[in-house]
């Protein structure tokens, strides 16, 4: 094989094509499905030729599973390349995750240490000490009542 290199800005294009591409493909799926789904409105029939009846549509389906099954058999250097994509998105979605993790982790830990330090200093203006323990307790003696259980029940004589 020969190296090849390609340039930022080709790349950066090429994988542009690719997710447009993918976009055309989900929304033509989605709106196929979309269309399946539309009621037919009742007055439209279809012509008596056009019926499918339900062992049709199963042995349609079961030849298309073992078309799709037979792919890699035609086209191998197809299966591996999709095979090594699939790869590599996995590896970057893990390391994505965990950058993303990592990130969370270090701002909510920034935010819980500084949350604590404040308090134990006392360096809350009286103000805000107030205001915080007025907002506290604020439950009515009809809400800290207890549920309405229904009568007792009856025993049998």
């Amino acid at each position: 094989m020969l190296p090849v290199s390609v340039r930022p800005v080709a790349a950066t294009r090429a994988a542009g094509d690719v997710r447009f591409m993918l976009f055309l493909l989900r929304m033509a799926f989605w709106l196929g499905v979309v269309l399946v789904l539309l009621p037919t409105g009742g007055s439209q029939r279809a012509p008596a030729g056009n019926e499918v009846n339900a062992s049709a549509a199963i042995s349609a389906a079961s030849a298309t599973v073992q078309d799709v099954k037979g792919f890699c058999d035609r086209e191998p250097n197809a299966c591996a390349v999709g095979s090594q994509l699939a790869t590599t998105i996995g590896y970057r979605a893990q390391a994505g995750a965990k950058m993303l993790y990592e990130l969370l982790t270090e701002a909510l830990a920034s935010h819980d240490a500084a949350t604590p330090a404040a308090s134990e200093t006392n360096s809350e203006p009286e103000s805000a000490s107030l205001q915080r323990a007025s907002s506290e307790n604020t439950l009515t003696p009809a809400d800290l009542a207890p549920a309405w259980r229904g009568p007792p029940l009856r025993k049998a004589i």
